[in-house]
């Protein structure tokens, strides 16, 4: 894993990561409650938290290079492309955060630097 800290980034998520965002949400919450997250999403602040934190936090597992997803980020890395932030929800019942959009982002980005801080919009 290499070190690279000038990733970078919009300062706000893209218009198309709200709707995916609610696609999965409506996987793990009702349409209702699904919905009012990406609202206040929509209107949160953009809060930077660490790659390695934001993982711990979630639970999720790391996805390699060998996902297409995660490889095309990696080129944008590469490319100097600006990425998108994270969408964010706090499950308090559950003590885990939802990565609602962003996964293979983030994954891409801990393979550089484990250490980069990350644009989010959290709830």
């Amino acid at each position: 894993m290499g070190k690279r800290s000038d990733i970078s980034w919009f300062e706000q998520p893209q218009e198309h990561n709200y709707p995916a965002a609610e696609a999965y949400l409506n996987l793990l919450f009702e349409d209702k409650v699904a919905a009012d997250l990406v609202r206040r999403l929509k209107k949160a602040g953009v809060s930077k938290f660490k790659a390695k934190d934001i993982f711990r936090a979630s639970g999720l597992s790391l996805l390699g290079v060998s996902n297409h997803h995660v490889e095309r980020d990696r080129v944008k890395i590469l490319q100097r492309e600006k990425l998108s932030p994270l969408l964010l929800v706090r499950d308090t019942e559950r003590s885990k955060l939802v990565i609602a959009d962003g996964y293979h982002r983030l994954c891409s980005v801990y393979q550089f630097d484990e250490d980069a801080w990350i644009p989010c919009k959290i709830v």
